[in-house]
């Protein structure tokens, strides 16, 4: 983290511009994005038209229903983005073998296991000790291979609903287990040193280009996860290992309910004896991925809406004070070169804007929120500040082609009369919304890649609330036609935003 007197002298000292694309929206021949060929091409095309930031969602391993915001670890990458050519590349991976075709997580899985069994027969020594000395240096990996292994053991069931020794982790009975899953560990860490090897292979290939990786780390951890069966005592859980206490949001003018997460909630005074040990290994791991990372949900660092987990909606809750001042500062000491990005979207209050202050973070700034209001919405562009983060959109937002689309009469006529826009078709509203964020002073600006495609409502990542056809978008490299990089060039260099 920096202060303001640094800033001048670090990231934040600098006007920049990003794209916001999570690497599963990649194009590829596999039936989604990952970490091989079509990534390296996207960070040459950010360095092309003068991009420095790419930002995405958090890598973790998803669950089913494949939102990045409630993994199986925090610490873990998603064995599903690892680059199949890349294996293929290294002679572990024959796909004439694969009987299962592209397009789908079962053929991966079946990639995944085929390498590993040539792995372990033919890799050269020098490969073999690579991977012994990365599951050395992993503290959280033994914890989280043996919870991926029994996991799938148990069919795939939470687990809340193992087998008592498992579930409360019986030393004998886990040593037991360890030894009868042996192979299905050692395939699981096999996959997570292939991920982290060619996520560093692809960082180390954007910093040679001038391209810095963001990346997204959500406050709370999912229920069902290595790091909440694997630490219980840092977690607000009853004996059986079922929460006390879930996260959320209260209600407010979009939802009359508020919003019941259902996080287990943090045991905030035994992490703090503990001298916040599990933070400090999870803000490590982040560091080993990205160059800046974006907090989401940071008001809970200032306080946390505590709903009793019976409750079946947020509406009875109450907000707790919680030590994040005190987590700030550890984390700050122990990794002075930490950059951090809040994500105070929402009803934000004095003491959580003061948090956020007093550590100089940069905050978010939502140009889909700055219109139909008063001149005091602090998403307007004349209200932005210099260590701030301009977005046209977020992931959870709708596309801008779309929310442009879609707007009311009110603020379409506000929009108009402050950009000043004569025409009035969405592709030249959309393009007046990019030059915003781009002219804004912000000294970062981040465009979501549908944005930049002029894309409409069916391209969007995320709708909140919903649990069907999330986090599958993909874009094909047709729809970047030159006319749109020679643009992007343009407005970057217009509005000061190539560092060179």
């Amino acid at each position: 983290m920096i202060t303001e007197q640094q800033a001048d002298q670090t990231f934040f000292g600098k006007r920049r511009a990003g794209v916001l694309l999570h690497p599963t929206s990649l194009p590829g021949i596999y039936g989604s994005g990952d970490l091989g060929h079509d990534a390296y091409r996207f960070v040459e095309f950010l360095q092309e038209c003068g991009f420095s930031v790419w930002q995405m969602l958090p890598l973790g391993p998803t669950h089913e229903d494949g939102s990045p915001y409630q993994s199986l670890s925090a610490h873990a990458g998603n064995p599903l983005l690892i680059s199949i050519d890349w294996l293929v590349d290294r002679g572990w991976l024959n796909l004439q073998k694969i009987t299962v075709a592209p397009g789908s997580s079962e053929f991966r899985r079946q990639c995944l296991l085929a390498a590993f069994e040539v792995f372990e027969q033919q890799a050269a020594a020098v490969w073999k000790q690579r991977l012994a000395d990365f599951c050395q240096q992993q503290s959280w990996l033994n914890d989280y291979a043996l919870f991926m292994a029994i996991k799938h053991e148990q069919y795939g069931r939470p687990w809340m609903q193992w087998p008592v020794a498992l579930r409360s982790r019986d030393k004998k009975t886990l040593k037991q287990v360890a030894k009868n899953l042996a192979r299905d560990i050692a395939r699981i860490e096999f996959e997570q040193f292939v991920f982290f090897t060619q996520w560093h292979e692809i960082r180390d290939y954007a910093r040679q280009r001038g391209v810095l990786m963001f990346g997204d780390m959500p406050i709370f951890v999912a229920h069902d996860s290595a790091d909440v069966w694997a630490h219980r005592k840092n977690f607000m859980l009853d004996e059986t290992g079922e929460p006390v206490l879930v996260a959320g949001v209260p209600p407010d003018a979009f939802s009359a309910t508020g919003q019941r997460w259902g996080n287990p909630l943090y045991d905030w005074a035994a992490m703090q004896s503990g001298q916040f040990d599990w933070w400090q290994d999870r803000f490590r791991t982040q560091l080993e991925l990205f160059d800046l990372i974006r907090i989401d949900h940071f008001r809970g660092f200032e306080a946390c809406w505590q709903i009793p987990a019976q409750e079946q909606t947020a509406v009875h809750g109450a907000w707790v004070s919680v030590p994040g001042r005190d987590l700030l500062e550890t984390v700050r000491n122990k990794f002075p070169g930490l950059v951090l990005v809040a994500e105070d979207l929402g009803v934000i209050t004095p003491e959580v804007d003061a948090l956020r202050r007093d550590f100089s973070l940069p905050g978010m700034k939502i140009l889909q929120f700055a219109f139909g209001g008063n001149a005091d919405n602090p998403y307007l562009p004349h209200n932005h500040e210099l260590l701030s983060v301009v977005y046209t959109g977020t992931h959870d937002n709708d596309t801008t082609p779309g929310w442009i689309e879609s707007m009311p009469d009110n603020v379409r006529q506000h929009f108009l009369e402050y950009s000043g826009c004569m025409e009035r078709d969405d592709i030249t509203l959309l393009k007046q919304v990019v030059v915003m964020a781009l002219a804004s002073v912000s000294r970062l600006a981040i465009l979501p890649m549908q944005d930049i495609l002029e894309l409409d409502s069916q391209h969007r990542m995320n709708t909140p609330g919903t649990t069907e056809g999330n986090w599958r978008w993909r874009f094909d490299w047709q729809q970047l036609q030159p006319a749109m990089r020679q643009k992007m060039q343009q407005l970057l260099r217009l509005y000061g935003r190539v560092v060179p």
